[in-house]
């Protein structure tokens, strides 16, 4: 009589233990895996849209733009007429300070024998030879950047040429720089310095 009773017993327990391996594996969530790092997917915000550039200043069939162009712009070579599109940009010298460049990063000076009010170009001749004025023909456009369109226009040569002027000032390219962030025209006689942003002069050279 035991051994049924034993058997029985038995039975009961396996059954036990069986039902609460079967809940203990149905009851228990299972834990989460993380998301490996190559699978996560970042959302990055859009970027904000540039706005093109307006017009901000017109004079005759010259346009002056609020900003840089949204299209490449390419600059012709520095001969007679001039190009029809031109870029100015503000750079930063750790010598001299911030001064302003075409599209190429030429170095652009002013001349003080040269007048803002009106605006007036007094190299000519050898002298243009010497320091090529940053001429746009008509009809052009200028795009700037690092400073104000407003400053910016034209003046007519003794040639019959359009000479770009920052804040009234012709400006030039020094014959003598040769790359982009060339300064070797600043300081030359006294009178030639590269151009502020806002048609000044840029402080001489350490040294000099």
């Amino acid at each position: 009589m035991r051994l049924p009773k034993l058997i029985l017993s038995a039975s009961f327990l396996v059954t036990a233990m069986i039902t609460v391996s079967a809940c203990g594996v149905q009851g228990t969530p299972q834990a989460q895996q993380p998301v490996p790092a190559a699978q996560q997917v970042v959302e990055l915000p859009s970027p904000t849209p540039v706005p093109p550039p307006t017009v901000a200043k017109v004079q005759k069939r010259v346009d002056i733009y609020s900003g840089p162009s949204d299209q490449p712009v390419v600059q012709a070579a520095d001969t007679a007429p001039g190009s029809h599109d031109l870029e100015l940009k503000a750079t930063t010298s750790e010598l001299i300070g911030t001064f302003l460049t075409d599209g190429n990063g030429m170095t652009l000076y002013r001349f003080d024998n040269d007048s803002n009010k009106p605006p007036k170009s007094s190299c000519n001749g050898d002298c243009a030879k010497t320091w090529p004025p940053l001429l746009i023909a008509s009809p052009g456009k200028i795009y700037p950047t690092g400073v104000d369109p407003q400053l910016l226009g034209y003046v007519e040569r003794a040639d019959g040429t359009c000479q770009v002027t920052v804040n009234g000032w012709p400006v030039y390219y020094f014959s003598g720089d040769k790359a982009p962030g060339d300064i070797n025209g600043q300081g030359v006689k006294g009178t030639w310095f590269a151009v502020s942003p806002t048609g000044g002069k840029t402080p001489p050279l350490p040294g000099k």
